[in-house]
Formats: C-alpha cells, structure tokens, sequence
C-alpha cells in the first residue's frame, strides 16, 4: 500500500504572482497533513520561482510527518539540506526556462558527481532519493551512486493518449520491478491526477507517490484537507482496472 505525499509548491506558487505573504504554503502544509498527507513535498528551485528558503526552514520546524526536499544536484542546494537536515532529498533535474520539471535526471552522465553528493546527504542521516525514468540504464546507475531510493518519473505515462498508457504504465510497473532487484526501495510522481493515478499506486513495490497539482486544483472546490483525504483513499485502496492488465512486468 502506497503512502501520499502532498507537493505544495503550487500554494507557493499563488503567493509569489502577487510576491505577497498569502497563501502561506507553511499553514498549507499543516492543511495536507490533517487531511491525511503522510509526508510534505516541496522544490526549492535555483531561482525561488514559488518555494523560498524561509518556507523551507518554518517546514522543518512544523512539519509532523516527512519534509522531502526536491533539488538540483548544486553545492548550494547541498549546503541548504544540510543546514536543514530534511527526512528525504529527492535530487531532480533542473532548467530555468522549464514550468515544471521535465524528464527524469540523467544519472549515468554524473554518476561520480552524484555519488559523492548522495555519500555526503545520506552520512549526515538524511534518505536520498534519485528523480529518474524508468529506464534500465538510469536505475543500474542509481545504484552505483550508493542512493537508497528512486522516484520514477510518471510524466510520460499521465500525459499519454488513453491508447498508449498500457505500455507507459507497463515501462513504471518493469521499471519498480527493476529498481527492486537492485535493492532500490521504489516511489513515482508527476502529472498524477485523480483520474489516473490508480493503476500507478497499485504497482508493484510502490512505497509513495508525490503529488501536488492535483491537489491543490481540487482543493479550490473542496479545501485543501478534503483533497488529500480524497487522494490518499485512492492512493491506498486503488482499483485494478482490466484496462491496464496486470501491473507485473
């Protein structure tokens, strides 16, 4: 059974269009976590285009569950979760230009680099998790660096035509099964939605799934901790639909 973790960058992301103090993503996060969330997400970018340093230090402060820092593999970024000591690093790729995070992180490229930061993250007693495709490649390389963890970038499979999910959902499930033979314990997230993240959450091996869009979406109709109880119900208890076949590989 899959845990929830609640991104809530995009609470951020209301308040830094008008560059004012609300909404406070810090009081969002307490929202999420009473609705249900078992865990907080945030992306402190390079450039602070929604989460800021101070949101990141007050969620250390209050957060009850798990605080999971998303970041780019930078000695500044390094510098901050070490300060802060979040429960999880998830390291994701990272381009100014981009909306929102694209692909997976290319891990065979920087292997030595990311086994130094990941020895370094993990020494100082925080879990490290790597933001990649679920491709054989980037998962072996996962390993080598020495990272306990893996986030499978589902991106391909929510924004596939209905007619193409059964094999992008079939490349997640090889891909959990993969990681797990290596000793890679497994999450996914981006782009799930209410609509699609059931066959997602009933993979195989699937520890958590990171959702943020969504959610804070919903949340304009029905509160933020009405929209968590209502994803983490399909998070946990999902269907399996007859449409996706089996979630083996």
């Amino acid at each position: 059974m899959a845990s929830l973790g609640v991104n809530i960058d995009h609470v951020a992301n209301v308040r830094q269009a008008r560059r004012t103090v609300e909404p406070d993503p810090v009081r969002y996060a307490l929202l999420a976590e009473l609705g249900g969330a078992d865990g907080i997400t945030v992306h402190l970018r390079e450039d602070r285009r929604h989460i800021q340093d101070r949101d990141v230090d007050l969620l250390r402060a209050t957060v009850q569950s798990r605080l999971n820092l998303e970041m780019a593999a930078t000695a500044e970024m390094e510098a901050i979760a070490l300060r802060v000591k979040p429960d999880m690093v998830t390291l994701v790729p990272e381009k100014r230009q981009e909306v929102t995070t694209e692909g997976g992180l290319d891990v065979t490229s920087q292997r030595d680099h990311l086994r130094g930061l990941v020895d370094r993250l993990q020494g100082a007693g925080m879990g490290v998790s790597l933001f990649v495709d679920a491709d054989p490649l980037q998962l072996e390389a996962c390993k080598a660096t020495g990272a306990r963890w893996v986030e499978l970038h589902t991106g391909t499979y929510a924004e596939a035509p209905w007619d193409q999910q059964p094999l992008a959902l079939a490349r997640l499930a090889e891909g959990s099964f993969i990681a797990r033979s290596l000793g890679l314990r497994v999450n996914a997230g981006h782009g799930l939605t209410y609509q699609n993240v059931e066959p997602v959450a009933a993979i195989e091996g699937m520890e958590e799934l990171n959702i943020g869009h969504t959610i804070v979406a919903r949340a304009l109709a029905v509160g933020l901790q009405e929209a968590v109880r209502e994803m983490r119900a399909l998070v946990q208890n999902p269907r399996r639909d007859p449409l996706f076949g089996s979630q083996q590989p």
